[in-house]
C-alpha cells in the first residue's frame, strides 16, 4: 500500500502542478490580453498624443504669423503716424509763419501810420503855436 500511497500523492502532486501550469498558462493568456488591450490603448493614446501635438503645432504656427503679421501692421501703423504727425506739424507751423508775416505787415503799416500821425501832431501843434 505504500507504493500505491506513493504513487497516489505523487499523481496528486502532479496534477496539482498541471493545474498551477494551467492556471499559469491561463493566468499568462489573460495577461497578453490585457497587454494587447493596454497596447491597442495606447496606439490609440498616441494616435491622440500625437494628434494634439499636431494641433499645438498649427496653433503655434497660427500664432507666429499673428504676431508677425500684427508687427507689419504695426510698422505701417507706426509710419502712417508719423507722416501724419508730421504734415500736422508742418501746416501749423506754415500757418503761424503766414500769419507772423501777417503781424509784420501790420505792425510796419502801424508804424507807417504811427509816423504820419505824429508827423500831423507836430505840424499841427507848430501850426497852433504860430497862430
Amino acid at each position: 500500500m505504500e507504493s500505491n500511497g506513493t504513487e497516489f500523492t505523487g499523481k496528486r502532486q502532479k496534477l496539482a502542478v498541471e493545474e498551477q501550469g494551467r492556471d499559469t498558462d491561463m493566468s499568462n493568456v489573460l495577461e497578453n490580453e490585457q497587454c494587447e488591450t493596454i497596447i491597442k490603448g495606447s496606439e490609440e493614446m498616441e494616435s491622440n498624443i500625437a494628434c494634439l501635438l499636431e494641433k499645438i503645432e498649427s496653433f503655434t504656427q497660427l500664432v507666429s504669423e499673428l504676431l508677425e503679421s500684427g508687427k507689419t501692421a504695426f510698422k505701417e501703423l507706426i509710419n502712417e503716424f508719423e507722416e501724419r504727425i508730421i504734415a500736422i506739424h508742418k501746416d501749423h507751423v506754415e500757418k503761424w509763419q503766414h500769419e507772423i508775416k501777417e503781424l509784420r505787415l501790420i505792425d510796419s503799416s502801424n508804424e507807417e501810420v504811427s509816423t504820419i500821425l505824429c508827423n500831423a501832431r507836430n505840424l499841427l501843434q507848430n501850426g497852433h503855436i504860430q497862430f
